[in-house]
């Protein structure tokens, strides 16, 4: 048993059905690692019962700490502050509902005495409905690529951090928030572990198809500017063939091959480039938005209530 302490930071929306078993699982596994332990609960505005399960659960036992936000501030911001509250010399990050299991926190925790500042959680199996599966590998896809960096779809938030990785990434306080992201961009010695990923038992997942893509939008902006790089780019071979066509064109006419100038050509031309340069503006704006967001720096998240 180590004399370390385990922090466990676990976000909570929609947790009613999983709080209790998830305490009680969290409770076994941890007694096996180290006698000192804490898990910080962050309800995510939960309209269900989460919070006061919550409550219950850390007036009977004393390592539970629970923090409700003011609103649906999202999954990540959750993470955030839970981070920010917690002590451990090692810090585990899972989900609520239960497919992150519990009893796996001891193949990271000795994995990770081998010498490594990070292990992740690789669900080589995952077992979720075949629509999460599918959004799931569109968008890990379409992040990989306009990142630049490769993002693995069986890896998610799970897994083991020191507490010096862990601190780096607390002192990263942009407003737009990706853990796996954060985690990867701070460095340190990382590796990854398969573990058993079980199948939800009761409701659905938050993400669906649009949240997905809105949070792959979100990551792009605050970590990448290749969309900017792709719409100069694009503007180059626009003009390159443009350039191309008027030399056909002027030489069809040098070759009197022309004997009606039509306006079709000039109408698709006009569309065409409008879409285009309404398409840069847009990609420029959204840049320019989530700089406005950024330089109001308001606060990550807002504490309701804390046990």
């Amino acid at each position: 048993m180590s004399s370390e302490t385990l922090s466990v930071v676990i976000p909570v929306y929609q947790g009613e059905p999983f709080v209790e078993e998830m305490i009680e699982r969290l409770e076994k596994t941890l007694k096996r690692i180290s006698g000192s332990f804490e898990i910080i609960l962050v309800d995510d505005y939960s309209k269900d019962l989460s919070w006061i399960l919550i409550e219950k659960l850390a007036t009977r036992k004393p390592f539970v700490k629970g923090i409700k936000l003011s609103r649906n501030f999202g999954q990540h911001y959750a993470i955030s502050a839970g981070l920010d509250h917690c002590k451990g010399d090692w810090i585990v990050v899972m989900d609520c509902d239960l497919q992150d299991q519990p009893e796996e926190i001891i193949k990271l925790k000795q994995k990770a005495d081998e010498g490594y500042s990070a292990v992740l959680a690789s669900r080589h199996v995952r077992k979720d409905l075949y629509l999460k599966r599918l959004f799931s590998k569109i968008f890990y896809k379409f992040l990989s690529y306009l990142t630049g960096h490769q993002h693995d779809e069986a890896i998610a938030n799970f897994g083991i951090y020191s507490k010096a990785l862990i601190t780096e990434v607390c002192r990263m306080r942009e407003s737009i928030r990706y853990f796996p992201t954060m985690v990867k961009w701070v460095g340190f010695t990382t590796c990854s572990i398969e573990v058993e990923h079980a199948a939800r038992t009761t409701g659905r997942s938050a993400y669906n198809f649009k949240k997905l893509l809105n949070l792959a939008i979100d990551i792009i902006l605050a970590y990448s500017d290749k969309p900017l790089r792709l719409v100069i780019k694009t503007g180059v071979l626009i003009s390159f063939f443009s350039f191309i066509f008027a030399c056909y064109i002027a030489i069809q006419w040098f070759n009197n091959k022309i004997e009606v100038l039509g306006y079709a050509s000039i109408i698709v031309s006009i569309w065409f480039l409008s879409g285009c340069i309404l398409f840069t503006l847009g990609v420029v704006g959204l840049y320019v938005g989530k700089i406005f967001e950024g330089v109001k720096s308001r606060p990550l998240y807002i504490i309701e209530k804390i046990t």
